[in-house]
């Protein structure tokens, strides 16, 4: 049982909450978690201007996916942080490269799921999660989120990410901000072991 969690970092954030979904489905027997990022856009000039460049080192040892990451594995786990209510820039370029296989029906039947950041409380992280769905549904993919027997996501003493949808951190602008909590990070591993028990039964290990 292959589970891949695809993600795409700017400053770090979706790389730390990548790691601890990718923890969570490793909790659950027979599940062989790969961790990939999407390649990058942007230019060395434009990462130094916006302050990313260290940032970017600490995921530099992640290798990028290819389309053939996506064909092989039985379950996807996106992350991406949002962009105006929707998935970044990056992550789109990179399922845009995604029509051979969706033309054969590659990964229809596989499961699908998806987390996100965004830097303030309220900046879209519930749209970009269910606005990446209608890919996932374009594709035939199976999409699992978050149930709430997970009740991390539903503490009113802290301000939290988290949804029905998905996991998801309130990450800030820039690189020296808000890092994932530690609510976060639990929801973001229920997620991954929640995916990889679903999947578990879907390939009947």
């Amino acid at each position: 049982m292959k589970i891949d969690v695809i993600f795409y970092s700017l400053y770090g954030h979706n790389y730390k909450m990548a790691e601890a979904v990718a923890e969570g489905a490793r909790e659950v027997e027979g599940a062989e978690v790969g961790i990939y990022q999407v390649p990058e856009t942007f230019t060395p000039e434009i990462l130094a201007r916006m302050g990313a460049t260290e940032s970017k080192k600490m995921f530099s040892h992640i290798p990028v996916a290819s389309i053939d990451d996506l064909v092989e594995a039985d379950a996807m786990i996106f992350g991406t942080p949002t962009r105006f209510g929707m998935m970044a820039a990056q992550m789109r370029a990179f399922l845009d490269r995604t029509g051979g296989i969706w033309s054969r029906g590659a990964l229809i039947g596989k499961v699908g799921s998806v987390f996100t950041s965004s830097s303030t409380q309220h900046g879209g992280q519930e749209s970009t999660i269910l606005s990446f769905h209608t890919t996932l549904l374009h594709h035939g993919m199976i999409i699992v989120g978050v149930p709430y027997s997970e009740k991390r996501q539903s503490i009113l003493t802290e301000i939290t990410g988290g949804s029905p949808y998905g996991a998801s951190t309130i990450a800030g602008s820039g690189p020296d901000t808000r890092q994932p909590s530690g609510n976060e990070l639990g929801i973001a591993r229920f997620q991954g072991r929640h995916v990889a028990q679903i999947t578990k039964r879907l390939v009947g290990q």
